[in-house]
């Protein structure tokens, strides 16, 4: 009988009492009060707090394009001053935001070196781009060679991202992401030599932080999980939709990518001196118009100049939940903005002679392209750019809306735009006086389409009516408002419905068969994303299966009436051989290996099921002295379960499932497995149980997911599938997890638990002990000695063996499964088919960080256990 244990099974949670008082956290980082000081106390000495520093201390100690090599010192002086009192207050408070918890986190001596090198690296990385760039953008550094750069923001952004290699994978990979994504998207659009000077010192930070904390600085790792690509394409495609609009906003924007605002926006005014000239002469009355009604463009002008960064933005949030019609509408978003440029770049090769009203932006562009032709095709190539990006990736937007949600959905859009345009013209035809000419009804009814479009798309083409009153004004700009207003709120709406009620016929009718007759421990793996359904003759029978290299491969064995099995089995292989397909069925139990074997099929095992028997669970003895320790130090530690489901799960709650599930993939570090195993897609099904370890401050520690298993129209038992714990949270989380379904799902008349299938992974019974995974002694085939082989080498990566050998200590029974097929010829491609099954997401960078993984483990022994799978502690933080 294992003592209590002397540590504390979670990580501390330190309550208010307990805290540091602020005037404490101050005391403790020295280094940033001292700076705060200095920064005040030399612009109170030099009379810089009101306007900055004067011209001779801007000249002397402000970092410019050409300060090195005449006043090198300036690449750090340039930090202790800013431009006027708002940079005084805001970089103050950036300073102490940031810098009070990082000196406290990396201690003194690292804090101070990652500053001063970042604000140095930072400095010297611009102004080597600036040289290096003069041949390509040279327009682009012409312009920004009177900027200048003041203030702490680089060296305090920088020791920040240094800090970001001591924090956990997942949010130090979203903390690198959003700080990269916002510095990159500042240089590109704005363009100042700050933002240069910025990003230059983030990406010091980041080489520098692995070699602060005492290790190698490791390259970007490939994206693991499907769900973490999803976000990854939403950041960009944020970002692309926002840095026009910055471009737009920024009065002075000179980045390669600023003249996007003249191509899909048209935020700023034309010049009033321009207006002036143009009203003044009669013949460009319509030209006058245009440059009115972008000088008097107000809230509503703006949101219609924006209105494809506001379609993109809102996209973005689809992608991120993976729904195909987000990804459709993004990838024609960015198809029409590439033909928009291309139209444009057609302007620009048969230039006009106007330089007014609409066609300033032309003009702008015609500008850039005579000086350097690189800085216009840079931005050109941007929308084609993220549609090849968003062709490359359809496969992870899959998620579709429940059936007739885009049929309702385009019904009321056009209700409304139908219901807009009668009060447009409407309105239009009672204030006739208040436009310019006065419309007639033919004039307003062919002015109707342009209500709706994006500003910058229509004032190409002279108005043929402008409004003049404030009446007409309302009216005129307003239309467009309120359709896209109304029109974005309804299709954000459709990414907030629950995605897993949309089923297909076929999946719906193999969830009846599911639920009407009896299925093994893996048929509701069967109703997941990516199955094809073949229904037998008596249609009460169907085989799950995907077809890739020639082979279908089948997730079990038949599902439906027992009697039906061989025959379903046989009809299946007719099916297959009718098609030209080579059949496979994979993972199935003894019974259908037996009468394959019969039928001259061969076999493999590829899997061992641990099956829990609820009718005799209790946990007492000392073979179970863990599992009860485990219920006892949960108790102790203020931890209890919860059943719920994904769907019906508080937003908060989702939000730890989801951290603990991408934090367990990035630190995995290899690519996420599909096929039998779940993610967080098929966590959200109503049908899916989900149990949660969550203490009194409502911190989830660990998830599991729980499938159920029908027999004749009831739940008789069911299979863990998804399993994942917090890396600092309660350690023996899974344990306890599964030792409190078992008992509760006992209570509840369950029959069975299947703690799932460890693939490639095998098991001798010894009744004199805890039975361990070996592999066979005497295996039948060369194949299975393969498959020994591929487990082992596989073992440090996914540890399957380690989670069998988890397993057993909850003293299972074992059932094998295994993989049929007709002839040893098709092998080649039947490990194929199954390679592309659980690896879906596997391209050449995961593939060869995979392989990195597997042949460098064994020379890597001495290294931390942070990277190992951690069931070989006898604790799992991943999944089934």
């Amino acid at each position: 009988m294992h003592a209590p244990a002397s540590e504390p099974e979670t990580r501390p949670v330190p309550d208010v009492r307990s805290r540091r008082s602020w005037t404490g956290r101050l005391r403790s980082a020295q280094l940033t009060l001292g700076f705060v000081i200095l920064f005040w106390g030399l612009g109170a000495l030099t009379s810089s707090l009101a306007t900055g520093p004067d011209a001779q201390l801007r000249l002397n100690f402000a970092l410019t394009p050409r300060s090195v090599p005449d006043h090198w010192w300036a690449v750090m002086t340039s930090a202790v001053w800013a431009r006027d009192l708002t940079g005084y207050v805001l970089e103050t408070a950036l300073v102490l935001l940031l810098g009070v918890p990082l000196e406290r986190r990396m201690g003194r001596r690292a804090y101070a070196i990652a500053a001063v090198s970042s604000q140095i690296l930072g400095a010297g990385i611009a102004l080597g781009f600036l040289a290096l760039a003069q041949g390509l953008l040279g327009s682009w550094i012409a312009e920004i060679g009177s900027h200048l750069f003041v203030g702490p923001s680089a060296f305090i952004i920088g020791t920040a991202m240094a800090g970001t290699a001591s924090m956990a994978t997942l949010w130090r990979r979203r903390i690198r992401l959003v700080v990269f994504a916002l510095l990159l998207l500042l240089a590109l659009y704005s363009g100042g030599f700050a933002d240069l000077v910025r990003l230059g010192a983030a990406g010091a930070g980041t080489a520098l932080g692995p070699l602060l904390m005492g290790r190698r600085p490791r390259f970007a790792r490939p994206v693991s999980s499907r769900h973490e690509g999803r976000v990854l394409l939403s950041l960009l495609i944020a970002v692309s939709a926002i840095g026009p609009v910055v471009a737009g906003l920024i009065p002075h924007a000179v980045g390669p990518l600023s003249i996007l605002r003249f191509l899909f926006t048209n935020i700023q005014p034309v010049d009033p001196q321009t207006l002036q000239a143009l009203c003044s002469d009669p013949v460009q009355a319509k030209d006058c118009a245009v440059a009115q009604l972008q000088l008097r463009a107000g809230a509503g002008g703006i949101f219609m100049a924006i209105l494809p960064s506001f379609l993109l933005l809102l996209l973005a949030e689809g992608l991120r939940r993976g729904r195909r019609f987000a990804w459709v509408g993004t990838l024609l978003i960015q198809v029409g903005l590439s033909v928009l440029a291309g139209i444009a770049l057609a302007g620009v090769l048969q230039p006009t002679t106007s330089a007014t009203g609409a066609s300033e932006g032309i003009v702008a562009i015609e500008g850039s392209a005579s000086s350097q032709p690189f800085t216009l095709a840079l931005p050109l190539l941007l929308p084609l750019a993220l549609t090849i990006i968003l062709l490359a990736t359809r496969r992870l937007f899959h998620v579709q809306a429940p059936k007739g949600t885009y049929r309702r959905l385009a019904v009321r859009v056009l209700a409304i735009a139908a219901m807009l345009s009668v009060v447009y013209v409407g309105a239009g035809f009672f204030l006739a006086q208040d436009f310019s000419p006065v419309p007639g009804l033919p004039e307003l009814l062919a002015d109707v389409p342009d209500r709706f479009l994006p500003l910058g798309f229509v004032l190409d083409v002279p108005p043929a009516i402008f409004p003049q009153g404030t009446a007409a004004v309302l009216v005129y700009e307003g239309v467009g408002v309120v359709f896209w207003a109304v029109a974005g709120v309804l299709i954000f709406r459709t990414f907030l419905h629950q995605a897993h009620t949309r089923h297909d016929a076929s999946t719906e009718r193999a969830r009846k068969v599911i639920k009407a007759w009896e299925g093994s421990s893996l048929s509701w793996m069967t109703t997941w994303p990516g199955n094809m359904y073949w229904f037998s003759a008596s249609g009460r029978s169907f085989v799950a299966y995907r077809v890739s290299t020639g082979v279908a491969l089948t997730l079990g064995g038949p599902v439906g009436p027992k009697s039906e099995t061989t025959a379903v089995f046989d009809e299946f292989a007719r099916y297959c051989r009718g098609n030209g397909w080579t059949p496979c069925f994979y993972s199935v139990p003894q019974e259908l290996r037996d009468y394959a074997d019969s039928s001259g099929w061969s076999s493999a095992q590829v899997a061992q099921e641990t099956v829990l028997p609820l009718n005799s669970v209790s946990f007492k003895g000392k073979k179970f002295q863990d599992i009860r320790t485990a219920l006892n130090n949960a108790a102790k530690a203020g931890i209890r379960y919860e059943w719920t489901s994904y769907a019906s799960a508080p937003f908060s709650v989702q939000v730890q499932i989801e951290e603990i599930s991408e934090e367990w993939v990035a630190d995995k570090n290899m690519p996420e497995m599909g096929f039998t195993l779940g993610s967080l897609d098929e966590l959200d099904d109503p049908e899916v149980r989900c149990l949660l370890a969550i203490d009194k401050r409502h911190t989830v520690h660990a998830v599991t997911s729980w499938l159920p298993v029908y027999r004749n129209g009831h739940v008789v038992g069911w299979t863990l599938d998804f399993m994942r714990r917090r890396s600092g949270g309660f350690r023996a989380s899974i344990e306890f997890l599964i030792a409190s379904a078992a008992l509760s799902l006992k209570d509840e008349g369950c029959e069975f638990l299947s703690l799932s299938g460890a693939p490639l992974a095998r098991v001798e019974e010894d009744p004199s002990e805890v039975p361990r995974p070996r592999p066979r002694s005497r295996p039948p085939g060369s194949l299975d000695r393969l498959l020994d082989w591929l487990g082992a080498t596989l073992e440090p990566v996914y540890g399957f063996r380690s989670l069998l050998a988890f397993k057993a200590k909850f003293r299972p029974r074992y059932e094998p499964l295994y993989m049929l097929y007709p002839d040893a010829a098709s092998l080649p491609a039947v490990g194929t088919a199954v390679a592309r099954a659980y690896l879906p997401m596997l391209n050449l960078g995961a593939g060869l960080a995979l392989a990195r993984r597997i042949f460098r483990w064994p020379t890597r022994s001495g290294t931390s256990g942070r990277n190992r799978p951690s069931s070989r502690r006898g604790r799992p933080r991943g999944r089934t």
